[in-house]
């Protein structure tokens, strides 16, 4: 993935969590709660994008 479009991402999903935290009124730990499963997905997925990590089509949950 070019650099240029993983910029775009960060930035279209920084401003999507900046728009909802202003403008969508919500309780404040409902708003905590999203943004740290927010930051933890873009975490994950940029582990993923620098091959930190692998990929999670492996995983399974249940049966």
């Amino acid at each position: 993935m070019p650099l240029i479009n993983l910029v775009i991402v960060l930035i279209v999903v920084g401003v999507l969590l900046w728009l909802v935290n202003n403008y969508i009124p919500m309780d404040r730990k409902i708003k905590n709660i999203l943004n740290i499963v927010v930051v933890i997905i873009v975490v994950i997925w940029l582990l993923q994008v620098f091959g930190l990590i692998g990929s999670l089509d492996a995983i399974h949950i249940g049966r």
